[in-house]
Formats: C-alpha cells, structure tokens, sequence
C-alpha cells in the first residue's frame, strides 16, 4: 500500500478498537502475555474474522474470562492455529514464528541455503521409496560450487534411501550428503519396469547463509530477426527492484517487442514488487487500477467510510520518483507452474482485463490472498516490540480483486497452453529448446508448431514435495513481507 494509508489505517485502528473486548494487558498473567498479543491482534486483523466465532468482539464478557481463556492454550502456536479458518482449505497460508529477526532477513532475501531446489517423486511402482530431481541451482550456492546440475537425480540422503516417512527429517538437516541417481525405464514405454538405481558418488551440501537475487536470468533472444526478451523472475523481492528495472532498460535499449516472463518456480512477494513490474511491461495504464482490496468487514468499513481510494492499487510510472523503464506491451507470455503463487498471480490476474496474457505451463497454486507481519506493539508494528520475545505473526488480511473483480482462484489460474515440465528431460532454462520457452516461442514465431510439443513426463511419476515445503516459515508458501504498521507505507503478497 502507499504511504498516505498512514492517517487512514491510525483512524481506522482508533475505530474498529472500540467495537473489541476491553485492553487487558494489566489483567494477564505473564505467561499469557504473547497468547494476549496473538489474540488481539487476530482480532483486529484477521480477514476471515467473522468466520472465527472465537474472535468475536463479544466473546469474552470479563477479563477473567478471557485470562482464562488464554490459560487454556499452553503456546502461542496453539492458540494461533485454533484461530485459523478451514486451515485445509480456505488459509493455507497464515503462520506465526518465535523469530522475527530470521523471518526479516527471510524477505530482504536473505536465508539459509545450500542452494539446491528440487522436487520428490514417488519411484515407479512404489508407494514409500522416494527419489528427488534438481528444479533449480542458485547461482553462488554451495550446491553450484560443488557441481550440481538441473536435472541431477538422488535417492538417499547420507547413504539412507529416501521415504515417505523420513524424506524431511533427512531433508531439513543443515548438512547432509546426496547419492547420485539415475531413472532407468528398460527401453521401453512400459512403466511396470522401471525402476530408480542409486549411485556410489555423493556430494555434501551445507545450508549456509544466503542473499538471493530473484532475477535468476534475463537473455534477448533473436528469432526470426527480432529480438525477444527473456526474464526468469524467482521472488518479488523489493529490495532488487532497481535491478529489475536496469534489465527493462535493456529490453528498452534494444527494442524488444516480445517479453517471455518465467514465473515458474516464483512463491511471491512483495504488492508493490508486482504492481512495478507489471508497470515495466505496459507503461500505458499509468494511474489505472491494478488491484483492489477486500479486507475483514470492520476494516472494509472503515476503508470505505474514510477514503475508498485507499483500497484501490494503481499502475504507477516511478519507483519513488525513478521513472520506469516500460515496454508498453499488449501482449505478454507467462510460463507459470503449480509453483507459481501469490504475487506471480496477482501479476497474470491483473494485468488480464489490460493486455493478452498468454499463460503457458500449468495451474497456479490458487493464492489470492495478502497477508502482513504483526509484531507485539501497541500499534503492531516493528517500532516497539515487546522485548520479552521475538515473536511475531503472519496472517491473512486481505485478499485481492483484478479490475474486473476476479478472485478467489481456489483451484489456480488455468493456463492457455497446458504443459507440464519434463523433470526426467528438463533442458536448461533460458534455451530455444527448453519445453516452456520452446512453446512461447512457437506462438510468438506463429509456426503453429505450439500443439505439437509434447513433455516426456509419465503418469507414474507422482509429485510428493518441493523443496519450497522446507522453508521454516510456511509449509509450502512463502510470503514475503515486511511491514511497519506506524506508517502502513507497504503491504506485500504472497
């Protein structure tokens, strides 16, 4: 969100606070200090509010029954999941951590890495043996420096072969060493004698502190005597926003009339990330709507009642007063997967109603709702936290509308050229002949050679895990956001 929600959110928080049960911070025990903090601020937050009978203004009718209401609950963990709506289904995605200086560092883009992404796949004909394949290799990683490649296969962890039952106990160690695989289908198309062998060679990987830049790889590709730029996009990551501007100059600078936008494997990000690169593809729609909000009916309420424009994200030129470099396109290619979540949707739903967006790939993961990081303070922000501890929470707030109103997406953004990934063939990323790019570039070229190409991945070769779902601080979502709730001068998605 901008800046000037600021005044509006301090009358919005002064109103809505009226409405809730009575401050009672000099009422709770100690132990139920943090149990207090996750209560009230799930109370005044919280997007599926009214779904949540617990969180009812009116639920507790003294402050003893509300202390022991919070007695009950023994960690903030607990009491944080009881307040959860349809947890399976509807928030997948909010959480709470006991570190927020780990979870800041998590969205400034700095982790703990060693570098590899993979995927786990049941091997064929079993229904416990797992093996992995390598999605991605981040540039600098100790998995780069140590040789491993897109497409590399392993099927044990420090010589113990990988399970349904201990793939994360194994997996989620600071240390550990990966056995070569190799997928062998006996020469025929018959799956029923296929099987994985593990190899004798291994490499150890050691998660060490890593800053990723999302912008994985751009290339300006000439095809057919023009040029067609290429981005490989892995997080809305605002602090690379800069740089992600420099590469639209040189997608400007050499005249590029076709943007391929690689999304696959990005979880999300920042809002105001999305809303800037989606201005660096038109430029055209300056000042247009993007986005609109719908928060929890109090906050909805107050929005509305004080300045209905704060609810509304807008196209925008500048990047705090840098001008953009925009290719005002009317046409865009997006490769997007079932990792592609959050912000990489939020970019295919909004500028839908704008421009042709061409989805190739897969279903998206089905995220259309923003969350922000509340910290124990009196206003919830970073300024002020309690010093006790160090937690803090992440829930849902709001979700997001396109222009046309477009939302709740539970099943993915359908793509309109269905393929999926060959994880037995991959390709190299950013070549003419990867599977992905090969068909973007097919429909750009208009061979009509699109409907021809075919992956190589079987029926049998069944998806358990990413490595996405070993990040601490979601399972299988991440969200980057950092917002400072004295000044409400950005909300991010994801």
């Amino acid at each position: 969100m901008k800046i000037s929600k600021a005044l509006i959110f301090l009358i919005s928080l002064s109103f809505l606070t009226t409405s809730c049960f009575e401050d009672n911070d000099d009422n709770v025990t100690t132990k139920n200090e943090i149990n207090d903090f996750v209560w009230k601020g799930m109370n005044l937050f919280y997007l599926y509010k009214e779904n949540v009978p617990n969180l009812a203004n009116d639920r507790f009718s003294s402050n003893d029954q509300y202390a022991n209401y919070l007695n009950d609950y023994s960690t903030p963990e607990d009491l944080f999941e009881s307040l959860i709506f349809q947890r399976q289904t509807v928030d997948k995605y909010s959480w709470i951590v006991d570190d927020y200086i780990a979870l800041e560092q998590y969205f400034s883009g700095i982790s703990t890495s060693n570098g590899m992404e993979f995927q786990l796949f049941l091997q064929p004909n079993s229904t416990s043996q797992i093996f992995g394949i390598v999605r991605l290799v981040l540039p600098n990683s100790d998995a780069e420096n140590k040789g491993v490649k897109r497409g590399d296969m392993f099927s044990t962890i420090n010589g113990t072969a990988l399970t349904t039952s201990n793939y994360n106990s194994l997996l989620s160690a600071d240390s550990y060493a990966i056995n070569n695989a190799t997928y062998n289908d006996n020469g025929t198309t018959d799956t029923s004698d296929d099987f994985v062998v593990s190899g004798t060679s291994s490499i150890t990987l050691n998660k060490l502190e890593y800053s990723e830049n999302p912008i994985y790889k751009t290339e300006i590709l000439n095809v057919a005597g023009k040029n067609i730029g290429y981005l490989m996009y892995n997080g809305f990551t605002a602090n690379y926003d800069s740089q992600l501007n420099d590469v639209f100059a040189d997608f400007k600078a050499n005249n590029v009339q076709d943007l391929i936008l690689d999304l696959r494997y990005n979880p999300g990000g920042s809002v105001n990330s999305a809303i800037l690169l989606s201005s660096m593809v038109t430029g055209q729609f300056n000042g247009d709507v993007f986005s609109t909000e719908q928060w929890n009916s109090e906050f909805q309420a107050a929005f509305e009642n004080e300045n209905p424009e704060l609810l509304i994200n807008r196209f925008t030129n500048n990047d705090d007063g840098t001008a953009l470099n925009s290719l005002n396109l009317s046409k865009v290619y997006v490769l997007a997967t079932a990792s592609s979540a959050s912000a990489s949707e939020l970019v295919i739903n909004s500028l839908d109603p704008y421009i042709n967006v061409v989805h190739i790939g897969d279903y998206t993961e089905g995220k259309y709702q923003a969350s922000t990081t509340l910290y124990d303070s009196d206003n919830y922000g970073r300024d002020g936290a309690n010093p006790n501890h160090t937690y803090a929470m992440q829930p849902l707030i709001f979700k997001s509308l396109n222009k046309v109103g477009n939302t709740d997406y539970f099943n993915g953004l359908k793509p309109d050229i269905e393929l999926k990934e060959s994880y037995l063939n991959l390709g190299v990323l950013g070549d003419v002949n990867e599977t992905l790019l090969a068909a973007a570039l097919a429909d750009i070229e208009n061979t009509g050679k699109t409907a021809s190409i075919k992956t190589k991945t079987s029926p049998y070769l069944n998806l358990i895990k990413d490595s996405n779902s070993f990040i601490p601080f979601n399972d299988d979502m991440h969200i980057d956001k950092k917002l400072p709730h004295d000044i409400i001068n950005k909300i991010n998605f994801n």
